[in-house]
This record gives structure tokens, C-alpha cells and sequence, in this order.
């Protein structure tokens, strides 16, 4: 039986939907104070459209358009969570372009890729990460973050 289009959803069929790991979209909750699933009884999470429709947009922005989560912030402060979802139907048309240090040179080539490239222009003694390279530890944290809370989780029980 499929769920009509103002249906609440679940976790996983959002994260099934738009193609996300369950923890990335955690992981945005913490990111994005605009992602706000109603959450009932024992913590379970229930999505509603509009989070839904806001998900996909922040989705296409990072993985499509280059931004990183600095800069989608900076988009839904200054321009607010429907113009973000408008523009990203245009694939980004009528936002600003990612500032130099909100570029992304996309996503991580593979998850268990440990190799860094570093940036000598970058910071005060001149090693810095690659926007890449920082996007692939913020996954890296999302993760490891989800599993402390896992297994906080497993030793209140």
C-alpha cells in the first residue's frame, strides 16, 4: 500500500527515498534547525512533507551543486527553507554560487578511502584540508557520533 504525497514518513522511507544513509539524515537534524521531524513516543521519528521536500533540496545542493553545509546554512538564514527548495528544482538557479570556501569538489570517491590531501595555502602553518577532505570527515563524525549514541543507548538499558 503506498502512502499518499501528505503522508508523514518514517526515517527509513525518507532515507530510502532519497538515496541517504539513516544517520545522514540525523546527522542533518543537527546541522539544519530547519529539518524538524515530529518525534513521537520512544524517539521515533516521522517526517513530514515539507522536511521531506527540505531534505531533497539540502541533498541536491551538497551532492549536486557543490555546496557544502556552511553554505546551505548561510542560504536557508539569508533566504529561508522555500527558497531553497524552489531553487533547487532549478538545480540551484536563483541562489548565489557557493562562495571559494563553500566549494566542494563532491562527494567522497569511496567510505573507507583514508588517504587526505592536504592544502599548503590553508591555515596558519599551512596544512589544511581540501573542502573534500573536510566533507569526508564531517561523514566520518555523523557516523561515529551515531554510534556513541547507539551505544549510550544500549548501556541505559
Amino acid at each position: 500500500m503506498e502512502k499518499t504525497q501528505d503522508a508523514f514518513r518514517t526515517i527509513g522511507e525518507v532515507a530510502e527515498e532519497l538515496d541517504l544513509p539513516q544517520h545522514v539524515l540525523r546527522f542533518w537534524e543537527t546541522k539544519f534547525s530547519q529539518i524538524r521531524p515530529v518525534k513521537r513516543v520512544g524517539g521515533r521519528r516521522y517526517y513530514r512533507p515539507e522536511d521531506v521536500q527540505l531534505v531533497a533540496a539540502i541533498r541536491v545542493l551538497l551532492y549536486s551543486e557543490g555546496y557544502t553545509i556552511r553554505g546551505v546554512q548561510r542560504i536557508l538564514k539569508e533566504q529561508g527553507a522555500r527558497a531553497l527548495i524552489a531553487a533547487s528544482r532549478t538545480n540551484g538557479r536563483g541562489l548565489p554560487p557557493p562562495l571559494p570556501e563553500d566549494a566542494d569538489d563532491g562527494p567522497p570517491e569511496s567510505p573507507g578511502q583514508t588517504e587526505l590531501a592536504f592544502d599548503a595555502s590553508e591555515g596558519e602553518g599551512g596544512a589544511g584540508l581540501s573542502a573534500q577532505d573536510r566533507g569526508r570527515l564531517e561523514a566520518v563524525l555523523a557516523e561515529l557520533s551515531e554510534g556513541l549514541r547507539v551505544l549510550e543507548e544500549a548501556r541505559r538499558r
